[in-house]
């Protein structure tokens, strides 16, 4: 936990800096999930709301407000036209969020259009099935879709072109099978993903460890298959094998973190990323990224933008590989 006295002394600084727009400051502070209830970006803020709240740097509890649409788009929108001062509000954005600007899912807002404030985590993918699913490894997800392709329902929370379309396409690669062809079902967030796959109406749904792990803690009827990580991930899939190991190349990371709004102060700002940078460095968080299928990976204010632009280009170039631009 975070020192009481750095707690104190930053909760001395940020209320100041977040007053000093026109709009109220800490007590109001909230984190917008720009989708559903039960997928990665719910968990970003609710991570976010457990360090913060526990740092005791603000005055009072993280609200956390849902504002699904797009998978980010139209909160992308809103925060640049509405809400560009909000200072108290922080937006959790995800890997599929610079994978949708680089495609211009988010209209003709760019890269540079909002503030990145700070990357709290490195999720992964993973690939799930229902509990019961005669599919018990990659190996027999890559055999089934590869023998009856017409048979296997992906389902996930995004589009065709989001990163989790893209993963259920890397799998389709492995198989020797046309990604075009695959039949794919899009969900607005991962728990109608879940809610879908244990209700037998989808058979694979390729995720992110972090959401998988909210909803195995949860009771999920659901079995974790491989994981698109570089290691073995901590936590309840601690036992699940990596895609390298069982013969397929595919390693998907997703950086999770926050945005606020292009005209948010560079007081404000700055006092974001400062309490960010010190809740990193708490015991609490490398314990709350295990305990939730996450690896810790910080980066704040500049880092992360300098982070941002370079994948975005990066997910172009996958976009074109994909015939997506």
């Amino acid at each position: 936990m975070l020192a009481r006295a750095a707690a104190v002394a930053l909760g001395a600084q940020l209320p100041a800096a977040l007053r000093a727009t026109s709009r109220p400051g800490p007590s109001t502070a909230e984190c917008i999930v720009p989708a559903k209830a039960g997928g990665g970006f719910d968990l970003t803020c609710k991570v976010a709301k457990s360090l913060l709240d526990r740092s005791g740097a603000l005055g009072s509890p993280v609200k956390i407000r849902y504002v699904p649409g797009g998978i980010g788009a139209i909160v992308y929108k809103q925060t640049i036209m509405r809400s560009s001062d909000r200072a108290e509000q922080l937006i959790a954005f995800s890997g599929g969020s610079l994978l949708n600007i680089a495609q211009r899912k988010f209209g003709p807002y760019a890269e540079d259009s909002v503030r990145w404030v700070a990357s709290l985590a490195m999720d992964f993918g993973v690939v799930a099935v229902h509990r019961d699913s005669p599919i018990r490894n990659f190996k027999d997800l890559v055999a089934a879709v590869r023998a009856r392709p017409m048979e296997i329902v992906f389902g996930a929370g995004g589009t065709i072109g989001s990163q989790d379309w893209i993963k259920s396409a890397e799998i389709a690669r492995a198989a020797q099978y046309d990604f075009k062809l695959l039949r794919y079902v899009a969900f607005e967030g991962g728990g109608d993903a879940v809610a879908a796959l244990e209700r037998g109406y989808v058979h694979v749904m390729p995720g992110d460890a972090s959401e998988l792990t909210m909803h195995l803690k949860q009771g999920a009827a659901v079995r974790v298959v491989a994981s698109f990580s570089e290691e073995r991930l901590p936590g309840l899939l601690a036992s699940v094998p990596t895609a390298r190991e069982q013969g397929f190349d595919i390693v998907w990371p997703v950086a999770r973190g926050f945005y606020v709004g292009p005209r948010v102060d560079d007081a404000a700002y700055d006092a974001w990323v400062s309490l960010f940078e010190k809740v990193a460095a708490s015991a609490d968080y490398r314990e709350l990224m295990n305990e939730n299928g996450m690896q810790p990976y910080f980066l704040g204010g500049r880092d992360l933008t300098r982070y941002v632009t370079r994948q975005v280009e990066a997910y172009r170039t996958l976009a074109r590989q994909y015939q997506l631009l």
